[in-house]
């Protein structure tokens, strides 16, 4: 790959880029400021700048940690949204997070337990049940969780839905969506889980969306809103797109491939112009 792709237009000055590299947009545009990827950003030889491997092995240490993060119900979601949703905790099949790393399957099934007290202490049939998993991130749940779960509660009952009894899972993969489905009978359940992080971000949420899951569904079955964090999809956009993937659903009865989220087209990059995020359709 040649010089002016893999360099940033400041680096001309440090003979980082050929000279007579052709490309006046290499030149002009600053693209760091267009994604969080380690593009354009020089070079010593054959490898990064200091700067730049310090950076990333920062942001590898940061990603670790967040897996191996034990989940904090009160700690990570704050006293007064726990209070204020009375959200409580279950737990997967897995005995700790070793043995949640170890066995995928486990963290895709509740413990009998919890489903019992799934029974006992949330009502039946709601149109729409939240869930928040902590996944492979509970920093994700931390970071977003508490700002976000209250704009889908208050968004879906403006809309007239009933909420069922919203809670969180330890050690939680994104197949507990059909325990839930199983064991609640909910119209949609809205799963908030922590994503696996990567090296741009430990804080990002997706949102998993079914509709009446049952145990032998699958990601066919289900739709899916990722990189719900500051650099990627904000909090704002993630609830309104959520609440309208639902309604889509509810509408036709379905969701996974049976289903498209409608976005409307993304500006096209021009001088000084960001693209900037997509925006649900009018």
């Amino acid at each position: 790959m040649s010089g002016d792709v893999l360099s940033h237009p400041a680096d001309d000055r440090q003979g980082l880029v050929p000279a007579g590299a052709s490309s006046p947009l290499v030149r002009s545009t600053d693209w760091r400021a267009l994604t969080p990827a380690r593009l354009m950003v020089g070079r010593v030889g054959g490898s990064y700048r200091t700067p730049t491997y310090l950076a990333l092995k920062a942001d590898h240490s940061a990603a670790l940690d967040a897996v191996h993060t034990e989940f904090d119900l009160a700690g990570h979601l704050g006293a007064d949204v726990v209070a204020r949703f009375g959200l409580f905790e279950v737990q997967s099949q897995a005995e700790s997070k070793a043995d949640y790393l170890l066995h995928p399957e486990k963290g895709r099934q509740l413990s009998a337990d919890d489903l019992a007290r799934l029974r006992t202490t949330c009502p039946a049939r709601p149109d729409l049940q939240l869930v928040i998993g902590d996944g492979l991130s509970p920093l994700a749940v931390a970071a977003q969780c508490p700002v976000l779960l209250p704009r889908l509660v208050d968004g879906a009952t403006a809309r007239g839905w009933k909420v069922g009894q919203t809670f969180a899972v330890r050690y939680c993969r994104v197949g507990i969506l059909n325990d839930v489905g199983a064991t609640l009978d909910p119209e949609v359940v809205v799963l908030l889980i922590g994503e696996r992080p990567g090296l741009a971000t430990a804080e990002s949420l997706s949102a998993y969306c079914a509709y009446r899951p049952r145990p032998d569904h699958t990601d066919a079955n289900r739709n899916l809103i990722s990189n719900i964090h500051a650099r990627g999809i904000p909090i704002p956009e993630a609830a309104e797109r959520i609440l309208a993937l639902v309604a889509q659903m509810r509408a036709a009865a379905t969701s996974g491939v049976a289903i498209k989220e409608t976005l409307a087209m993304p500006r096209r990059l021009g001088d000084g112009e960001s693209a900037g995020p997509l925006q649900p359709a009018d």
